[in-house]
This record gives C-alpha cells, sequence and structure tokens, in this order.
C-alpha cells in the first residue's frame, strides 16, 4: 500500500476511528457492566470481605487498590517506553502491543471471580485491561503531530472523541439490550459476561482500520540504556523549567491536588451508585445505573460548552476556583444519597462540572507554558504523569478510608479536603 502523506483525510480518519474502537473499554467495562457485575458477585456471594494476602479488605476498596497500581504502573512506564518509541520509531508496535493487552484481558474478565483460588487472576485481568487501554492512549495521542499538520489537529482531535462516544454508546446500549433479555440473576451475569467479549472482540476488530493505514517510522536505530531513560530525562529537565515559572508551578500544584478528587470520583461514580443506592431491584440496578452514566456523559458536554462561554467572560483561574467550588457542594450532597432520584440529581451535576473541569484544566496548563517553548510534548507528558500520580493516590485513599470505616459516603466526603486544598491554592495563581 502506497504511504499516505500527512494530512491526508483517509490518514486522519484512520486514526480518528481508533477512538471508536477503544472507548468501549472506557464506558463498558471503567463504567458500567463490569461494575455492575463486580457488585453483583459479592450480592450474589453474600459477602462484603475478602482475604488477600493475609489481609481481610473490602470490596469496594479491593478494586480501588488495584485500579491504584495500575494507574502506577501507567505513569512509571509511559516516560520509559515513550522516550524509546520516540527514539526507535516504533510507536506502531507499542499501540498494537497495549491494544492487545488490553482487548484480551477484557475478554478474560468473563472468568472474571472472588473465589479464594480465583480472585488474584481475576484482579490480574482487570488490571491489564486498566494498563492496555492507558498504555494505548499513550501512542495513540503520540501519532497526532505525525500524521495531522497544526491547523487539523483540533479538528480531528474533536473527531476522533465524539467518534469514541457514539462507538461506545452503541455497544453499551446493545449489552444493556443483552442484560435486560433475561429475567434472573444467573442469566443476567452471563449477559454480562458476553458483554466483556464484545467489548475485546470490537477494540481488535476495528483497530484494525486504524493500522492498516497508520506508519511504520521504524528506524534502524539500537536500543541502548541512555535511550531507556529518555523519558525521565525530559520529565526531570521540564521539572527544572517549572520551578523557575511561578504561574505555571503554583498552577500545577492546584491541578495536581484538586485532580486528586476528580479522577477518582469518575472512576467510582458506578461503584458506588451500584453499592450504596437502594434500586429496589437487580434489573432497576442495572437500568438505573447505565442511564446515570450516559446522563453525566451526555450533561458533561453541555459542561464543556457553558465552560468555555464563562471563561471568555471570567478568567480561566476564577471558573476553576468556582468549579472546586461546585465540586465541594456536590460531594457534600452526594454524601447524603439514597435514593435512584438523589443519585440522578448527583449524576446530573458531576457531568455538567466535569466536563468544564477537564477540558478547562488541560487548556489553562497550556496556556501557562511560555510562548515560544519548543518542547511542548514533554511539558505535557508531564502533565499526564502528574495526573496519573494524583490517581494513584485519590484512589487509594478513598480505598483505604472506605476500608477503614466499612462506608463509602466517608471517602466521599474526606474528598471534600482535596478540593477545598486545590481552591485554596488556585487563589495563589497568578491571573497572567
Amino acid at each position: 500500500m502506497q504511504k499516505l502523506q500527512k494530512g491526508d483525510s483517509k490518514l486522519l480518519n484512520a486514526w480518528a476511528f481508533y477512538d471508536w474502537a477503544n472507548s468501549v473499554y472506557a464506558l463498558v467495562i471503567s463504567s458500567t457492566i463490569f461494575p455492575l457485575y463486580y457488585g453483583a458477585l459479592f450480592r450474589q456471594k453474600n459477602i462484603e470481605e475478602i482475604v488477600l494476602f493475609g489481609l481481610s479488605i473490602r470490596s469496594e476498596a479491593l478494586i480501588s487498590y488495584v485500579t491504584a497500581l495500575g494507574f502506577l504502573i501507567i505513569a512509571f512506564i509511559s516516560p520509559l517506553l515513550s522516550g524509546i518509541a520516540d527514539y526507535m520509531g516504533n510507536k506502531k508496535f507499542f499501540l498494537k502491543l497495549f491494544c492487545y493487552v488490553g482487548a484480551i484481558s477484557c475478554m478474560s474478565l468473563c472468568f472474571f471471580d472472588i473465589d479464594e483460588d480465583k480472585i488474584v487472576l481475576s484482579l490480574i485481568s482487570y488490571l491489564f485491561a486498566l494498563i492496555g487501554f492507558w498504555g494505548s492512549l499513550v501512542f495513540y495521542n503520540s501519532y497526532l503531530p505525525d500524521i495531522a499538520h497544526k491547523e487539523q489537529q483540533d479538528k480531528i482531535s474533536a473527531k476522533g472523541f465524539s467518534l469514541g462516544y457514539v462507538g461506545s454508546v452503541v455497544l453499551l446500549l446493545i449489552c444493556l439490550a443483552m442484560v435486560m433479555s433475561v429475567d434472573n440473576d444467573l442469566e443476567r451475569l452471563q449477559m454480562m459476561k458476553y458483554s466483556f467479549l464484545l467489548v475485546g472482540i470490537w477494540w481488535i476488530g476495528f483497530s484494525q482500520y486504524t493500522y492498516y493505514y497508520l506508519p511504520n517510522n521504524k528506524n534502524e536505530n539500537k536500543l541502548h540504556k541512555n535511550v531507556v531513560f529518555n523519558g525521565f530525562k525530559e520529565l526531570l529537565k521540564v521539572w527544572q523549567q517549572i520551578k523557575e515559572l511561578k504561574s505555571l508551578r503554583r498552577y500545577l500544584g492546584a491541578f495536581f491536588v484538586y485532580s486528586m478528587a476528580v479522577q477518582t470520583i469518575m472512576i467510582i461514580a458506578a461503584y458506588f451508585g451500584e453499592k450504596e443506592v437502594q434500586w429496589g431491584s437487580d434489573s432497576k440496578r442495572t437500568t438505573g445505573l447505565i442511564v446515570s452514566i450516559l446522563l453525566i456523559q451526555l450533561i458533561a458536554v453541555l459542561g464543556a460548552w457553558l465552560t468555555s462561554k464563562l471563561v471568555a467572560k471570567y478568567g480561566n483561574i476564577a471558573i476553576l476556583i468556582g468549579l472546586n467550588f461546585s465540586w465541594i457542594l456536590i460531594c457534600t450532597y452526594a454524601y447524603f444519597v439514597v435514593t435512584p432520584n438523589d443519585f440522578y440529581i448527583a449524576a446530573a451535576f458531576v457531568g455538567l462540572v466535569m466536563g468544564g473541569i477537564q477540558s478547562l484544566s488541560r487548556s489553562t496548563y497550556s496556556k501557562f507554558i511560555p510562548e515560544g517553548t519548543k518542547d511542548t510534548t514533554s511539558f505535557f507528558s508531564f502533565y499526564d504523569v502528574a495526573e496519573k500520580i494524583g490517581i494513584v493516590i485519590g484512589m487509594f485513599t478513598y480505598g483505604y478510608i472506605a476500608d477503614v470505616t466499612g462506608k463509602i459516603q466517608n471517602a466521599i466526603l474526606f474528598l471534600i479536603l482535596f478540593f477545598i486544598v486545590g481552591l485554596l491554592l488556585l487563589l495563589r495563581v497568578p491571573r497572567k
């Protein structure tokens, strides 16, 4: 096949289509069907805790600890592998590797069980699915400047996001129809297992279109010790620069703190709703939770749009302060959530501020990078690693408090402290 030139529409569309392929993990595995399946297993066996490596751990804490471990691994290997891929030109190899690891791990979740002899292997499947998804995104995103000219990047990136949203919703609705087509709990669990298979097949199958057109720029460079640690050296260089930039340094500190709470809430929302809300029946729980997640996603789009309008009038930092204050109110409300209607209201407000704070945080960071900076990729690599480490701290804190106190609401309430500290740190950030 003839190599397509940078900026070619066929190449751009093929790149964007990977979002259609992989976003099913984020919606079906991370946000809806797997949390439902995980909670149903514990209810079915009528247990609250699992003994693992001699420790008794509550179900909600267990999944938090494994998630934190996954993001810790990603934070470590991302700069390491990025440095190797840039030097050797084999990012397509790593993209495929993480895709196949993630997709096959999703399919292996069909065998996920909490029996003593299966729990470790089951959690490893969950862990590798998470690493596969987030690891592949590192190399997928890094392709953007290779395949698109600067004036094309915003548009094709948005197209990828849109394709990912549509594709994941399509598969989620198929999975929901499968789960709701049967009457008893055992059959529902089986349909959920089939959903995990579909995610893996969908991810691998549709990604082939992307791989067919993406360029393979492998060169003759040989791997050596200095190259392995190039990524970490670049992060260290960025940190040395950030220390000299007062506005960026203060903003990054504030972002690091409040992002811990934002990302943790996004990950645990489904587990919270599955366990703490009084749905009345398993079928209502399944339908209600999926409706809630779809509600969050739809309103997040509106939230991002509203935020962009408010920023134009009041400025980035002022709106970020307002969003952090909104999160404090939402977390306080979440402490008292009991009924499905309570959860729907909380989900609507989470969606409204979630879409805004995610898009605004990244664009604010971009604005604080000095004009004329050539190596912006390294600055954003630093941003991504900071975000992942924040998720590790947030998820571990959430899991530990839920485990020790025996109540998820206490962990949600504790996240308020992150938002309060983040708000106070934002007040110290210069407006320009």
